[in-house]
């Protein structure tokens, strides 16, 4: 799969993984394959890997089932609802909850100055970036200070950033959003990561996938609704 889509918005590229997703929404992904099946309405893109990946309005939609399930739907009657919702053009309705006041993302980046430009929009939005050049000094912060949010370019160190990624992973639950020039989205999904975004990144893609991972949306709160 070609993951740089162009004129697509962020909100139409799909780069979340199904284990993510799980996370995002709380809902077992057993049952999200289930739904797939069954009402065909939330169908994740594949990867050449035959990886489901999803695009951010449909974690959005998951999240309105969830809602709706909440309120005492069964599964059939809460898709027929988002289906007419969709239909009518109207939005789906958001759930953003509140921040923590120390929100920590280790930057694990091999380029200073795509660091430096993804530190300045995290600060935007209120988080508390940290900048590694190397996969050692990636290793020592992830035990002295453990990040809520990894992102890691995956060329980093002359290409360690898919081990260090899938040692990450055996290691800690934490959200990770591999980034790379490379179009390696499938040895990313399969190395732990939760989100790949390929560069050069957008910038409010690049906010909203962190935001997203994290349980806030950027792109849905300057939106205002998804259509």
């Amino acid at each position: 799969m070609n993951y740089a889509f162009g004129a697509l918005t962020p909100d139409e590229q799909p780069i979340y993984s199904i284990g993510a997703v799980e996370r995002m929404v709380d809902i077992p992904a057993a049952t999200i394959r289930n739904w797939e099946q069954r009402y065909g309405l939330i169908a994740p893109e594949r990867s050449q890997g035959g990886h489901r990946l999803y695009a951010r309005r449909q974690v959005e939609q998951l999240r309105f089932v969830k809602r709706e399930l909440d309120a005492g739907l069964q599964p059939a009657e809460a898709h027929r609802l988002l289906a007419d919702t969709i239909a009518a053009g109207q939005p789906l309705g958001g759930d953003e909850r509140a921040e923590g006041p120390r929100v920590l993302i280790l930057l694990a980046e091999r380029d200073p100055y795509a660091a430096e430009i993804a530190e300045f929009f995290l600060r935007t939005e209120g988080y508390v970036p940290r900048i590694v050049l190397d996969v050692a000094d990636a290793e020592r912060a992830m035990v002295d200070d453990p990040p809520h949010l990894l992102v890691i370019d995956l060329l980093i160190s002359g290409g360690a950033g898919l081990a260090f990624c899938r040692a990450t992973r055996e290691r800690s639950p934490v959200p990770i959003v591999a980034v790379s020039a490379l179009a390696s989205g499938d040895a990313a999904v399969e190395s732990g990561a939760d989100a790949f975004l390929q560069k050069p990144v957008d910038p409010l893609q690049f906010v909203s996938t962190v935001r997203d991972l994290l349980g806030t949306s950027a792109f849905l709160r300057r939106q205002g609704s998804l259509r």
